[in-house]
Parts: C-alpha cells; structure tokens; sequence
C-alpha cells in the first residue's frame, strides 16, 4: 500500500458513500417508502449503520486495488469508464437483477437503481482512473 492507493481509497470511500446516499437516501426514498415490509424500518437501519460504513470501506478500498493492478499506460477517463462499466456488469446489474428475484420489488425501481447505481459506477471508475492517472512533467 503506498500513499497514492490511501488517497484514493479516502477519496472513493467519500465520493462512494455521499453518491449512495444520494441514489438510495434521496432519488429513491418515496420509491422504498411505497414498499413497507421489505425494508428494514428506520430505528433497525440507524442501529446498524456501522455495518453500511464497513461495506462502504471495504468496497472501496477493494475498488481501487483491483483497478490499480489493472492500470495501463493509456488515457485515464476511457480506461476508467470500461473499469466502471465492468465493476457495473459484476456487481450493480447482477446484484439487483437477483433482488427482482427474490424480492418483490417493482421492476420500475429495480431500473432505476440498475441505471443510477450503474451511473455511479462510472463516475468511480472516471474518477478513480483520474486519480491513478500519468502524470508528465514538461521540461
């Protein structure tokens, strides 16, 4: 681990938890509210919130490791949109894809969260790709 993967893993830890408040907290609270029973009331969620920092932590931290193994010498925001796009196909879409499944969520909602959390992913993807980007001094 050396100062580069700290600083990124911080900063995607940040961006990442404000952007699912965002998403989960605000676009779609009225959608998660039409839906009672399927979610766990407020008073449970708040006393388990420790568990939504450590999930955010790790996600992070492991986001930015396997995009910094990857990392090639080429434009960063390309090379950061495909990583988004593929974190997106392994854990946005399928995740909630099964939740459709197994839980009785409206299709409607299940789009939105595959279009917005995907929508996130890119911004990590573009933002973590920035962070790791080449830097050339010119003489």
């Amino acid at each position: 681990m050396n100062k580069k993967f700290l600083i990124a893993w911080v900063v995607l830890f940040v961006v990442w938890f404000f952007g699912d408040f965002v998403v989960h907290g605000v676009l779609l609270s009225a959608d998660y509210t039409r839906l009672p029973g399927v979610f766990r009331p407020e008073a449970d969620a708040q006393r388990l919130f420790p568990f939504m920092v450590l999930a955010h932590v790790i996600v992070s931290g492991a986001f930015v490791w396997i995009y910094a193994r990857g990392v090639e010498a080429k434009p960063w925001l390309p090379q950061g949109l495909r990583f988004g796009v593929a974190i997106a196909l392994l854990t946005v879409v399928p995740t909630y894809m099964i939740y459709y499944v197994v839980q009785p969520l409206p299709g409607d909602l299940v789009g939105k969260q595959i279009m917005l959390d995907g929508t996130l992913m890119l911004i990590l993807g573009a933002l973590v790709a920035w962070l790791y980007r080449a830097r050339t001094i010119v003489p």
